[in-house]
């Protein structure tokens, strides 16, 4: 059973075509960067895997099964490159690593002594057991996105799909997500990365995908970052030619 299968996926925005035949394989326990220039279509690969976008044409299943109902059994958990937060919401750290629970807690939202271990558990193995009190709007912008892949930790999703977890972070928590995400992988669950980062994907990811719209290149490291491939995906190419 395939983390994610992708079948000919096409969306467009009016007469915008972001993805255009969009087709991948993606096997479990692996780390696979997802690669390309601003407005090449990552995002919104991510949000029509998600159902967030409905696709004009072609099939994803995620886990084996329809995305949505992926999505919805909680095997699938999102961390998204940005979420709006305001400094004077009440809400703590440990609350919003709770959110990834709430579909295992029940139309109450009660949380159970699983969960709360759940959390703990989540918040320590990203670094932040410490600040599991403090207002999520007082973290720095690395310890933000180390709270919100504890949500997903604290979701025990099998497939993770992170855009641009490193943007904006420092070191130190950028070390913490990629230590984070070689456990998971050894533990058999699969991430999904966009980054911009070309430097750092050979020590994170297991294969990369290059897109231009379409997938210009998928597989290993050493077939996919070669100079042609780059070029193509990044545009150079074109600039080449004239």
């Amino acid at each position: 059973m395939n983390a994610i299968e992708a079948r000919g996926v096409a969306v467009r925005y009016g007469p915008v075509l972001a993805l255009d035949d969009v087709t991948l394989t993606v096997a479990p326990g692996r780390i696979c960067g997802l690669l390309g220039m601003n407005g090449s279509g990552k995002s919104t690969l991510f949000k029509a895997l998600l159902e967030l976008v409905r696709p004009d044409r072609g099939e994803i299943r995620l886990l084996g099964t329809g995305s949505r109902r992926a999505r919805r059994s909680g095997a699938v958990a999102y961390v998204p490159q940005a979420e709006a937060i305001d400094p004077d919401f009440p809400v703590t750290v440990a609350d919003v690593v709770l959110m990834g629970r709430y579909g295992r807690m029940g139309p109450t939202r009660r949380a159970r002594r699983a969960d709360t271990e759940a959390v703990h558990a989540a918040l320590d193995r990203v670094g932040l057991a410490d600040l599991a009190g403090r207002s999520i709007g007082a973290l720095s912008g690395g310890q933000r996105k180390r709270a919100f892949a504890a949500r997903a930790l604290a979701q025990d999703a099998a497939l993770l799909l992170l855009d641009e977890p490193f943007a904006g972070v420092d070191a130190s928590s950028a070390a913490v997500l990629v230590e984070l995400l070689r456990e998971l992988a050894a533990e058999g669950r699969t991430a999904v990365i966009s980054t911009h980062d070309l430097a750092g994907v050979p020590a994170l990811c297991d294969e990369a995908v290059l897109l231009q719209r379409r997938v210009i290149a998928h597989g290993p490291l050493d077939e996919v970052l070669t100079p042609e491939a780059l070029a193509r995906a990044f545009g150079l190419a074109d600039q080449e030619a004239r």
